[in-house]
């Protein structure tokens, strides 16, 4: 395991993405514990690049954004082949393991208010021109006093960004796409709200709807 991260001393391992690790750390500097997110550079990927565009993109849109019900981004850097970013550590629990454990069926109010609290935090994006386009169970964090925190904006579009998904390429949960993402059209602030329906829908039901 990796024993640094820039100034950043590794804690220990808290999951595996889709393009790299996530790791608990202290920062000695101000003495708080992050989580650091990484992506390893040297990967032999025929996407390396892509990802690497990805993840620099999700430093710069989740970085931009100053909200409670969106995770704080604190630093990015690089050390060797690996590029990390450093963000808030939460100490809760993944909305899909909330759901899995309730058989997928919150309570009618618990639903409503982390709905509720989702769509605030991708309001406040959408009004920053920043799309998230894979808002699903699994990238809202809900903390022990019921806070809830949108996280992963790993593949959100700035309007201003440099990286452009090319026409007809995919990215994102397939179960909770709108229509227009599925089919690799242009998308807006429409789509996120779309998969918001779709977690809602979920968190009633036990299902998705399609």
């Amino acid at each position: 395991m990796i024993n640094h991260l820039g100034r950043y001393e590794v804690l220990g391992e808290l999951g595996q993405g889709a393009m790299g690790v996530v790791y608990k750390a202290t920062d000695p500097l101000i003495d708080r514990v992050v989580a650091i997110k990484t992506i390893n550079l040297g990967l032999a990927l025929d996407e390396k690049d892509e990802y690497e565009e990805r993840f620099y993109q999700e430093a710069k849109a989740a970085g931009r954004l100053n909200h409670p019900n969106i995770v704080t981004i604190y630093d990015v850097g690089r050390s060797g082949d690996v590029a990390y970013i450093a963000m808030e550590f939460l100490e809760g629990r993944e909305l899909r393991d909330i759901m899995n454990d309730e058989g997928g069926l919150l309570p009618v109010d618990q639903v409503v208010d982390i709905a509720a609290q989702v769509a605030r935090g991708l309001d406040y994006a959408h009004e920053h021109d920043i799309v998230h386009r894979d808002v699903k169970p699994s990238n809202i964090m809900v903390i022990r006093d019921g806070h809830a925190k949108i996280t992963d904006f790993g593949i959100a579009r700035m309007a201003s960004a440099a990286v452009r998904t090319q026409t007809g390429m995919v990215l994102g949960s397939p179960k909770y796409m709108s229509p227009e993402q599925v089919m690799g059209k242009s998308l807006d602030e429409r789509t996120d709200i779309f998969s918001l329906g779709v977690m809602l829908y979920e968190m009633l039901t036990g299902q998705t709807p399609f």
